[in-house]
């Protein structure tokens, strides 16, 4: 069960994008651009998930920004876990 949780914290938010990206228009219209989106999924997830939620046509602003924040925090904490499995796998 613990491997499926970590699974799908893992792979979550880029089937999230992708479904996004496939059934509706809200990643063009949010990027602009098909370069940052895939950046984002290939090295941000979260944050670019994050971002497709707070986008509204006007823009991400005000407390928007700190789901974008949240987004960063969790890419983040995925990245510094992996040194630290590896070091306790090993020891």
């Amino acid at each position: 069960m613990c491997c499926f949780f970590l699974l799908f914290l893992a792979l979550g938010p880029r089937f999230a994008i992708v479904a996004a990206w496939l059934f509706g228009n809200r990643v063009d219209l949010a990027f602009g651009s098909a370069v940052w989106p895939l950046l984002g999924l290939l090295f941000a997830p979260w944050t670019t998930l994050m971002y497709l939620l707070a986008w509204s046509p006007g823009g991400v602003s005000g407390a928007e920004w700190l789901l974008v924040g949240l987004g960063v925090a969790l890419d983040a904490a995925t990245y510094a876990a992996r040194p630290a499995q590896a070091r306790y796998a090993a020891g």
